[in-house]
């Protein structure tokens, strides 16, 4: 085999084995040992026995637990439809209730479960858990808005390496055109297996589909512009910011409260989870409990797609500026990069 061909191939070989590399190290990283750490319950009783329980779980679980007590079962309801509780436990003579909200998030409910299933056990009494949020028919574990977000990602940023190398002979203003009929296609595509193929979500698809379109249109833009820049290195570096850091910040499977601060930290701002946590406010909290904010996040997502395709416009009218010349440089200059 000649030396240059296998230098060649031997190069394009080292772009999977990041994303291997990446790819363990971050799902490893971010899923191999969930344990909580500041996970939000309440006993729910403004009795001495229930502070004095209060008191104790805190003592004995350190950083794991942030115990408060809630005056009522009402008040803890109204907290755990807020998003600010993961558990409330009922203190009951013969019958413990726990109270959760699976939709918020399984695992973490489970958590919460754990703790206060040996509470009830050292009281000699089975728990009672009580799941606030039915979630939908087809998805019984409060998962499948995790994996509508897999999807959403991969077909977004599958479709840069296409508009980047089959549409590279295009203007930028024909591919940013196509990035943003592509994302139409892929978030409706998501929306229609999300609600009546799978049954995850059965109520405001409209709304859901437009913050899929969101969701897929930022990181299409943002891909699109990046090709411009980085070539044949932007599938790895959308692999980066939107599978390795993304799906493991996004709180689908383990919430920050069973995470490190590193993917913790992230969950804050990322784009997934602005799409996971807003779809779950919206389909099983009303729209309330920081929906806002998770909006918010998409479309500051967005605007960096739109000022990252602006910036690649930029780059490409240096790039062809030397190679013109003659009175009519200028126009042909911006319909050579699409302005």
């Amino acid at each position: 085999m000649p030396r240059q061909a296998l230098r060649h191939v031997l190069g394009h070989l080292l772009t999977p084995l990041l994303m291997c590399l990446g790819m363990g190290i971050a799902y490893q990283a971010a899923f191999h040992a969930p344990h909580p750490h500041h996970l939000e319950v309440a006993v729910v009783g403004t009795s001495p026995q229930a502070h004095a329980l209060a008191g104790r779980l805190q003592s004995e679980a350190g950083d794991a637990l942030r115990v408060s007590t809630a005056p009522t079962a009402d008040d803890a309801r109204a907290r755990l439809m807020d998003r600010a509780l993961v558990g409330a436990y009922v203190p009951d003579a013969r019958a413990p209730q726990l109270l959760v909200a699976a939709a918020d998030s399984d695992t973490s409910a489970t958590a919460a479960e754990q703790v206060f299933t040996k509470v009830a056990a050292a009281q000699g009494h089975p728990l009672d858990v009580r799941n606030i949020t039915p979630l939908a028919s087809g998805d019984p574990t409060g998962q499948g808005l995790f994996f509508l977000m897999v999807a959403l990602s991969i077909g977004s940023y599958a479709s840069v390496a296409v508009i980047g190398g089959a549409g590279a002979v295009l203007a930028l203003r024909w591919r940013a055109l196509l990035a943003l009929g592509v994302s139409v296609a892929v978030s409706a595509i998501g929306t229609v297996l999300a609600g009546p193929v799978f049954h995850i979500a059965d109520h405001s698809l409209a709304a859901l589909w437009a913050m899929s379109w969101l969701y897929s249109a930022a990181i299409v833009a943002i891909g699109t512009a990046l090709h411009t820049v980085l070539g044949r290195w932007t599938t790895l570096t959308l692999m980066v910011l939107f599978v390795m850091l993304n799906f493991t910040s996004s709180g689908g499977i383990f919430r920050p409260e069973l995470q490190n601060g590193f993917f913790g930290g992230l969950h804050a701002f990322w784009n997934g989870a602005g799409f996971v946590e807003g779809a779950r406010s919206l389909l099983y909290f009303d729209a309330r409990a920081g929906f806002g904010g998770h909006l918010a996040t998409l479309l500051v997502w967005l605007a960096a797609g739109a000022a990252a395709l602006l910036a690649a416009a930029a780059a490409e009218r240096r790039r062809a500026r030397p190679a013109l010349a003659g009175p009519d440089a200028e126009e042909e200059m911006a319909e050579a990069v699409g302005v």
